[in-house]
């Protein structure tokens, strides 16, 4: 089987088969992140331009690793010493990017719908790494990914989203794909913090987080993102933290063999306490390192398939 796109937008329009695919492509290529020589020449004479209009550190960078170790050309594209600063729309940009003979297009941008509009206009290969408060797909895909390496089946699978779900395009995605394939799941927060309807996408809302994690399997955190809210909706940081942050007491709430996801970054001590972050359960540093092997999988899907 192999992916019949050009592009990875969303992971809404992606069958199961198809989720599962990247799962077993990035188990391929996880092995080779633990080699001595840690590079293959599966896109060599392939050209990836990562095109980031906002600041990112781990998607970035993983994307950055991935390519290189795949063998790939790798085009770090900075707006802000480029033509955009200038007037030059997305789509002039892409298509002066993809005249130099670009292969795939990795685009991180503030504005929901960006990669579409992008993916329309380019011949390219367009993956989407994250587009305002739409949708993050490799994000959700890396947290199926390490949530599977901890043996965890996702039929019945208890998951707690918790957080500020209204602007993370990483709870969209999560959701998306997380009910697609069985789990259960619960989105955990204040009720100005959840987007309006949701539970029309088969998931359950709770606004007490001690009720909400109780007997869950995977608690994911989120962070509480003050810079796309434009307004309050939460009285005070410190009162967030208390009612909303993820403490060990609140952790043993969960099933026991509960694991801790974050996509980052982290906010300690405002949605996670430091000693949950750095505990046993918690696999926000595997979610780091598998976000390479995942990344390796769908840049290789995507160079097939183009």
């Amino acid at each position: 089987m192999s992916l019949k796109r050009k592009d990875l937008l969303s992971l809404a329009s992606l069958s199961v088969d198809e989720i599962g695919l990247i799962l077993e492509t990035a188990d391929s290529f996880k092995e080779v992140t633990g080699r001595e020589i840690k590079k293959v020449p599966a896109l060599r004479g392939k050209t990836v331009v990562n095109l980031f209009f906002e600041p990112s550190t781990r998607t970035r960078t993983s994307f950055e690793l991935a390519a290189k170790r795949l063998s790939a050309d790798v085009i770090n594209f900075s707006p802000s010493s480029s033509s955009v600063v200038k007037g030059e729309t997305l789509l002039d940009t892409a298509r002066n990017i993809e005249a130099m003979q670009a292969d795939i297009i990795v685009l991180r941008h503030s504005s929901a719908g960006a990669a579409e509009t992008l993916a329309r206009g380019v011949k390219s290969s367009v993956i989407n790494a994250g587009d305002g408060w739409h949708e993050h797909p490799t994000q959700a895909l890396l947290d199926l990914y390490t949530i599977r390496g901890r043996g965890m089946g996702f039929g019945g699978l208890r998951v707690a989203i918790v957080g500020d779900v209204s602007h993370s395009r990483v709870a969209r995605s999560n959701i998306y794909a997380l009910t697609k394939l069985g789990a259960d799941v619960r989105l955990v927060g204040p009720p100005t913090m959840m987007p309006w309807g949701v539970e029309k996408l088969g998931v359950k809302v709770y606004s007490d987080m001690d009720e909400g994690l109780r007997g869950v399997n995977v608690i994911m955190m989120l962070r509480l993102q003050l810079e796309r809210q434009g307004r309050a909706l939460f009285p005070t940081i410190r009162e967030y933290a208390r009612l909303y942050g993820l403490t060990a007491e609140r952790v043993k709430l969960a099933d026991t063999g509960a694991i801790v996801m974050h996509p980052g970054p982290i906010n300690r001590g405002v949605e996670i306490a430091p000693d949950v972050a750095d505990s046993l359960s918690s696999v926000i540093l595997d979610q780091v390192a598998n976000g390479v092997a995942v990344r390796m999988g769908i840049l290789y899907l995507m160079s097939e398939a183009g």
